[in-house]
């Protein structure tokens, strides 16, 4: 059984808030926009990271972390990217990769609205944690905690803040 905590367009943003709604996961997936490769091992720190870069992520950001990112947690096959879209309007490269990859969960970010979603074509979860840094248009911060065991995944949890 794992913890997960997701997030993504933190743009540079990972303060008291985030750690304590994630204090208790065993690791953070972050869907891209990290911000820099700084803040990226100020949450390794903290928790193990799996991240892919963003659309605002510089060179070096993008030599460590990918644009995708495919692993297995417990029994479920996870795709991870920055700009993914949703089903029925995927993003082509993320749709061409999940057609391919078949995986029963699919993490993306970029458009800082908090997004859950299953997909019955794909028999697949889509995830987007929204956005939870202070930079971007969204009114409210967001990320997600989640359990998957074997392959079951529950107890989804939002986390909310309003924005300084």
């Amino acid at each position: 059984m794992k913890r997960i905590g997701i997030i993504s367009d933190t743009h540079g943003t990972f303060d008291d808030t985030l750690r304590e709604f994630l204090r208790d996961v065993d690791e953070i997936w972050h869907a891209g926009d990290i911000g820099s490769l700084e803040l990226a091992d100020e949450i390794a720190a903290f928790k193990p990271l799996r991240a892919v870069s963003g659309n605002i992520d510089g060179g070096v950001t993008r030599r460590v972390y990918p644009d995708f990112d495919v692993f297995r947690c417990e029994k479920v096959e996870v795709l991870m990217t920055h700009i993914g879209g949703y089903p029925r309007r995927y993003d082509p490269r993320a749709a061409a990769r999940i057609q391919s990859i078949r995986p029963k969960l699919f993490i993306s970010g970029h458009s800082h609205i908090l997004k859950v979603m299953y997909d019955q074509t794909y028999d697949l979860l889509t995830v987007n944690p929204g956005a939870a840094g202070e930079y971007g248009f969204h009114k409210v911060r967001t990320a997600i905690r989640l359990i998957i065991d074997g392959a079951d995944m529950r107890d989804m949890e939002v986390g909310e803040w309003p924005r300084r």
